[in-house]
């Protein structure tokens, strides 16, 4: 795995499950949508990010 492709866990807004994603630490400015792995409802993900360093990240019920 590359090192600006990490793995951070965060909570679902919809299930409360603690679930994963990866962010890739080579783009500034993200914002996706992603299914929760365990009750399938979509959440929606920003983050940002400067010098391989994750600064900020948030999962919000899309």
């Amino acid at each position: 795995m590359s090192d600006l492709l990490i793995e951070h866990a965060f909570t679902c807004p919809h299930c409360w499950a603690a679930i994963s994603t990866l962010v890739d630490l080579s783009v500034p400015e993200q914002e996706y949508v992603e299914d929760c792995e365990v009750c399938c409802r979509p959440i929606r993900i920003r983050c940002s990010a400067a010098g391989g360093e994750l600064l900020g990240f948030e999962a919000e019920a899309d």
